[in-house]
């Protein structure tokens, strides 16, 4: 098991705070044009469009996109990125296996590969990666969160591989020149549950910093799945009308026990039991990323070179043991340029860019093996806005990547090694119209596509051959209605598949699926009752199955038909706020079951969960209880009847925050 390093975090909060000289110069030369810069800047401000990559007005979001503001996050009292998609933002999350707040989200009904059917990106940097692993949001402050864009539906033209199901954007909030605020807070509860988590941001003219640490444990809900994290964040960037140019530290230290699955029986006598009661693992993380963007004349040029290491390490007893011990890292440099102007007296946005990727995992010990993809892309997309009246939109898109794959392990039950390049496209089409006041209509469709990762292609049903790259044909045609007191969208989607990536367990090997649809309803809807009070949903529907082979008509497993959540909150003008919430799930395949055949099904289960907060001066104290009904459920089960993760039960926490 790791331990905590102090030196190292302290090396990067040092690191965060020391002068870079050629980022001092740029500022420099971005100041000394700002006036010229500026009136521009103004002109064009209203056209910017966040789909692009870019720097955007928040009122101006991508088409058919639900937004999260920071003020949601702050009403609702949830105190992680990943809490704030799901209970906010209507998302349906699974139970981490791992103890960890990062549940495995799920957009459109991707089920067990739901993490790699989606892609999540902070700042422009993509999170997701070439591992058969959840993105790890819990390492990113959410004081540091200016707002949460979902998107659902296919987005692989600017954001490549995975982004089938949708794409959810993580911008942290811009500097305001000569501000500054910082927060202390506090929290215990139930299973030994406990965090401590200091913040601060404080801005001058052109110049900005900011930095969090964040450390939290708890026991959890099961036996033998302790979960311990510290964390530090920060970094520093120089601001001007014209741009922008910085550097960002992200440094996580995770430490988990490992408690297993359970049999129905089991299940039902003691969910709480492990089955694996010596497994556990660690995980070390640190991202380092440098950004500039630039406005010259009519164009934005900008660009993101991040770097991530990971060291994963899991120790497995009982009838098998083994051990994984690995390092991987990856490098991104995307670089891309926006131009903003007219064709035939319409707005018109033009973006082009660049997108490298060199991932690399070595293993270290164990059982782990080696292996490094390149990744190279192309694309290019132009919007076109027409009839300002009815704030008329029309885009299109289109992206070629190329993946050069390379793989060794000598002693491997699967593929030993392989060594193979390969190429997909992707496509958009776009296009909203507001016909009636508050009202806008949307249509999209286009092809996405996901590659199979490093871990999929090292158990495929035919060794040293990697898995032929999954294409999906995705359309959508939704309305939203917007006022000052409702906001109401409606989607209809299908996802018509080819070679989907999965892991079939006849046959104890990933493979490409026949031929595959998903296709359904969604709904999102908020009404402001009065002054005081405001009720928000999401429902979803997905109808996902087999439409060729030996299953064909067959459901897809772990995918809930239909999922609902509401919350209502109060937030009075007396310094009070509380927040009631709901989510009921369907019925579901168990996780082997494609034929199926299991006469048993994953029960449906309703959830409860609730806070109350109350301001005292520059202090908040919060009271939240999660699982209200101490409802005994799983979501996570890929045996029938068997291989269960029980979620947790129910638990209290307290806290208290002081802002200054």
């Amino acid at each position: 098991m790791s331990v905590f390093r102090p030196r190292r975090l302290a090396a990067a909060v040092a690191l965060c705070f020391t002068s870079v000289t050629p980022l001092t110069v740029l500022a420099q030369e971005v100041a000394a044009q700002t006036a010229q810069m500026a009136q521009l800047a103004q002109a064009l401000a209203p056209v910017v469009v966040t789909g692009a990559r870019f720097d955007a007005d928040a009122a101006l979001p991508p088409i058919g996109a639900i937004v999260i503001q920071s003020e949601d996050i702050q009403r609702a009292g949830v105190n992680d990125v990943n809490s704030a998609i799901r209970k906010i933002g209507g998302v349906y999350g699974r139970q981490s296996l791992d103890g960890s707040p990062d549940f495995s989200l799920d957009l459109r009904g991707f089920g067990t590969n739901s993490s790699q059917n989606m892609v999540i990106v902070l700042d422009g940097v993509r999170l997701s990666e070439n591992e058969l692993s959840n993105a790890i949001l819990s390492t990113i402050p959410i004081d540091s969160v200016e707002r949460i864009e979902i998107t659902r539906g296919g987005a692989s033209v600017l954001y490549g591989d995975g982004a089938t199901g949708g794409v959810i954007n993580i911008v942290t909030r811009r500097p305001v020149k000569f501000s500054r605020r910082g927060s202390m807070f506090v929290e215990g509860g139930q299973f030994g549950a406990g965090e401590l988590r200091l913040s601060g941001a404080h801005a001058w003219e052109g110049f900005a910093a900011d930095a969090t640490l964040d450390t939290q444990r708890t026991d959890n809900y099961r036996n033998n799945n302790e979960f311990k994290q510290t964390q530090f964040a920060g970094g520093a960037q120089w601001f001007s009308d014209a741009g922008r140019a910085g550097f960002r530290y992200e440094g996580a230290r995770q430490d988990m026990g490992l408690p297993g699955s359970l049999k129905a029986s089991q299940f039902a006598s003691n969910p709480r039991l492990a089955s694996t009661p010596d497994n556990a693992a660690s995980l070390d993380s640190d991202r380092l990323t440098v950004f500039g963007q630039r406005r010259i004349g009519a164009y934005d040029l900008a660009a993101d070179l991040s770097y991530r290491k990971k060291h994963s390490k899991a120790s497995y007893f009982g009838d098998y043991p083994s051990v994984t011990d690995y390092e991987s890292k990856q490098t991104q440099f995307s670089p891309r340029v926006r131009h903003l102007g007219h064709v035939a007296g319409l707005l018109n946005e033009t973006v082009a860019g660049i997108d490298m990727t060199y991932w690399t995992r070595v293993a270290t010990g164990g059982s782990s093996a080696d292996a490094n993809q390149h990744a190279k892309a192309i694309y290019l997309r132009d919007e076109l806005r027409f009839d300002a009246a009815h704030q008329g939109r029309l885009s299109a898109g289109v992206r070629r990547e190329l993946f050069d794959k390379n793989f060794r392990d000598p002693f491997g039950y699967g593929s030993t090694a392989y060594s193979a390049v390969q190429a997909v496209n992707a496509w958009e089409l776009q296009a909203s119209y507001m016909p009636l006041a508050h009202t806008t209509v949307f249509g999209k469709a286009g092809q996405s596509y996901r590659l199979a990762t490093s871990d999929e292609n090292a158990y495929p049903q035919t060794n040293n051959q990697p898995l032929a790259p999954q294409q999906s044909h995705d359309l959508e045609l939704g309305v939203s209605y917007a006022s000052a007191l409702q906001k109401l969208t409606a989607r209809v989607f299908r996802h018509q598949l080819t070679n989907e990536i999965f892991y079939n367990p006849s046959v104890y090997a990933n493979v490409n699926l026949a031929p595959t649809r998903r296709e359904g309803f969604e709904l999102d809807a908020e009404q402001r009752i009065n002054a005081d009070w405001t009720l928000n949903g999401h429902y979803q529907y997905v109808d996902a199955r087999f439409t060729e082979g030996s299953n064909h008509g067959k459901q897809m497993v772990l995918v809930p038909k239909n999922t609902l959540s509401a919350r209502i909150s109060w937030t009075p003008a007396s310094g009070q706020t509380a927040d009631l919430g709901a989510q009921w799930v369907d019925n579901q395949r168990f996780g082997n079951d494609f034929a199926n055949q299991c006469s048993a099904r994953i029960p449906s289960y309703t959830t409860l969960d609730a806070r109350y907060a109350r301001t005292y001066g520059q202090w908040e104290v919060a009271l939240q209880g999660l699982n209200l009904t101490d409802k005994h459920y799983y979501s996570q089960a890929f045996g029938c009847n068997s291989a269960i993760y029980p979620a947790d039960g129910r638990q209290f926490k307290l806290s208290a925050r002081y802002s200054f």
